[in-house]
Order: structure tokens, then sequence, then C-alpha cells
């Protein structure tokens, strides 16, 4: 089989995209927007729903249904198949009940090529996507959680281990996650695509579930320390209950700080800045509307003019 090249077709900054979820695909909408060339790293530890099921039955399959929605954000607007790639089967479809098509496609192109980076990059093409979807890792993972507890008196407190991105993501208290196995590989196209990057952008999305759900992968981590790309943190709209219930943003900086993940610059809603501190060793902030009040998420044109705001100079004549 060929290998698949991903040329940027003008002029503009090379951005990564990182996390999982809808919120990932809302930024990959407003990256292809503004850049040369994107790259989505994305998480491949979901075990709920569609992908729960398939990673069941197939062991060595990493978790399909984030790649699926990012290979659909990146997909050519014209393109029949990306357009029912997100086809869910209904209750009364038998085995197919609760599957999404995009699923169940890369599941079997995984057994036809030998891996799930391949179907991947072929479900791209098949679709035209306009930038590479990379899993986070080539194998299969599972997110782990620490998640601080109480006694009925509410004078200790004990920490508690929670297994699988549903459990933590339903469980309040998380602190700290991880994945299993914690040296899970990932293929050298996802340390290239952060080190070779002008912006990697961080979320938004779930803080534990998503977003540290990839960052938190060795090869991803290490990137992220080194790249010399602009690191940004767009932050989430509202927070996931009860994952990151009364959180703060200084509250998610705090968090991503303790694992590691540096951020330069954070973007956030008008109104979420304020418990930040206006001197010390914070990012940089950037107060943006970015609120879509027909879907209540990020309004894809409105974050695409703050994440370009910040790379416009004459290095990047194709940032409007």
């Amino acid at each position: 089989m060929t290998k698949r090249t991903f040329p940027s077709d003008r002029l503009g900054p090379t951005v990564v995209v990182l996390g999982g979820g809808h919120g990932v695909a809302a930024t990959l909408r407003a990256a292809r927007l503004y850049a040369g060339a994107v790259t989505a790293v994305v998480s491949v530890a979901d075990d709920g729903g569609s992908s729960g099921r398939l990673r069941a039955e197939m062991p060595d399959l990493p978790a399909p249904g984030d790649v699926r929605r990012c290979l659909v954000a990146l997909a050519d607007d014209h393109s029949a198949l990306a357009q029912i790639l997100e086809h869910r089967y209904g209750d009364g479809d038998g085995a197919l009940a609760g599957h999404a098509l995009g699923n169940l496609l890369l599941a079997t192109l995984t057994e036809e090529l030998g891996s799930f980076e391949a179907a991947v990059d072929e479900v791209g093409r098949l679709v035209g996507a306009v930038g590479r979807v990379l899993p986070a890792t080539a194998v299969p993972v599972t997110l782990v959680g620490d998640a601080v507890t109480v006694d009925t008196d509410g004078d200790h407190e004990s920490l508690v281990e929670v297994v699988g991105q549903v459990a933590v993501q339903n469980s309040p208290g998380i602190s700290r996650v991880s994945i299993s196995p914690p040296e899970a590989v990932s293929s050298d196209a996802v340390r290239a695509a952060i080190l070779g990057a002008d912006q990697v952008v961080l979320g938004p999305g779930s803080l534990f579930t998503s977003v540290l759900a990839a960052a938190v992968v060795p090869a991803v981590a290490e990137a992220l320390v080194e790249t010399t790309a602009q690191r940004v943190f767009v932050a989430n709209l509202h927070p996931q209950v009860p994952e990151t219930e009364g959180f703060l943003l200084s509250d998610y900086l705090e968090v991503l700080g303790a694992h590691g993940v540096p951020v330069d610059v954070v973007v956030c809603q008008s109104g979420q800045c304020e418990d930040l501190p206006e001197s010390g060793p914070n990012p940089m902030v950037v107060e943006r509307v970015l609120a879509d009040e027909a879907t209540g998420g990020h309004h894809p044109e409105r974050l695409a003019a703050a994440l370009a705001g910040l790379l416009r100079s004459s290095a990047f004549p194709g940032v409007r």
C-alpha cells in the first residue's frame, strides 16, 4: 500500500489539536479555517458505547469513536461517506444496535490492513480529509484515575483507584489520571507532529477523560515539553458534571500543571478568567466570546479567529 502524504495547499501555520470527543472535533473545524496543515492527536481510551462494545469483541482495537469524529470534522464538505460515518444504528437493528457506522468501518479496515493507524489513514483518504488523524497510542489503553473520597464523618480522606474512562467520567473527586499500560507506545508520527507544529491546541473537552487522556501518553507528554510550538489550552464553556463540577479556570490549569502539561496561552469565554491572578507564572489569557448560541458549544469561526489571532504575524501570511 502506498504511503499517504498530507500536503498543505495554502500558506498558514502547522496546527496540532490534542484530546478527544466532541470538543476536539470543534477545534478541528476551527483550525481548518486558518491552518496550512492540521493534525489531530486523539485519545483512544474510550470504553463506553459503541467503542466499548467493539473493544470487548476485539481486544487489540484502540477505541475508534473519537477518531471517527475527528475524521468527519476534517472531511471534504462534499464527501457522501463522511456524511454517513456518524450514522448510528437504532435499537431494532440487532447486533448493530447502537453502533456508529464509522466505528464499524474502522474496525473492519483494522483487520484487513493490519493496523489501526493504517485504517484511520485509509478512511481519511476516502473522505478527502484536509489533515491527518493520529491515534495517541498505537495500542489499546485503559484510563485510570485517582479519586479523593471523604468518609461519612467528613474527617478522613482516602484515595481510590477508578478504572475505565466511563468510570472516571462519572466519578467526583478525580485528582489524577494515567493510562494502562503506562508504557503504551505511539507511532513516530505523533511525536513528529507535535515537535513540528507552530501551534498545539489542547481541548476543549473533558479535562480528565479527553484532554489528559491524550496528554499523559508518554510520547505525547514528552513532545509537549520539548516542542517550540505555542501551546494553547481552550477552556470548556461549562464544567463536566461530576468530573469537573465546581472547577474554576485556575483549577484546570493547576491540574494540567500537576500532570506536567505546559500551557502558554489560555483561550476562554469572557467572564471565565477572573479567578486567575494578575501576576505570577500564569499563562497569557485571551478572552473571547466563543459560544454558539444555537448549539451551546464552541463556534468554529469565533474559535478560529481567537486561535489565528495568537499566531497572526508576517511569518504566517496565510493567517487571516
